[in-house]
């Protein structure tokens, strides 16, 4: 695992990440039911980011900073021991961000089916971030 950038972050702001990637997901999933593919596939990318950022904060007061938002999946899996659930939350990150470039700078238009997985995707690391963060404490 490439090690990135980080800053400390006190665990209390767990929650405040939390709440930004509550506010994506939902927003993805109004995207996706008005047909705004790219939009949904967009925010859903932006919740699973917060969501990682909440979990490595709620466990370890570290979020990535580093440009290659890559890195912050390889955090997540620091940050929660590298279980098999953690592995695969990861694994989910990493394919979402896979599209963001192309989503975000690239001509050619996501698919429904393209902003249906990545609004699942990231629904499915939001509910575990929100799991975990409630597990902490903070």
């Amino acid at each position: 695992m490439a090690a990135g950038k980080t800053t400390a972050v006190s665990r209390s702001e767990a929650r405040l990440y939390l709440g930004k990637a509550g506010q994506f997901i939902e927003q993805a999933r109004v995207a996706f039911d008005a047909e705004r593919y790219d939009a949904a596939q967009l925010d859903a990318i932006h919740a699973a980011i917060s969501g990682a950022d909440a979990v490595t904060v709620a466990l370890v007061g570290r979020r990535s900073t580093d440009p290659d938002h890559l890195r912050a999946a390889d955090l997540l899996e620091e940050a929660a021991a590298s279980s098999p659930e953690v592995r695969e939350r990861s694994r989910q990150l990493r394919a979402l961000l896979a599209r963001k470039n192309a989503v975000e700078y690239e001509s050619r238009r996501a698919s429904a089916k393209e902003g249906r997985d990545a609004v699942e995707r990231a629904g499915r690391l939001v509910d575990w971030a929100r799991g975990i963060v409630s597990r902490a404490r903070v």
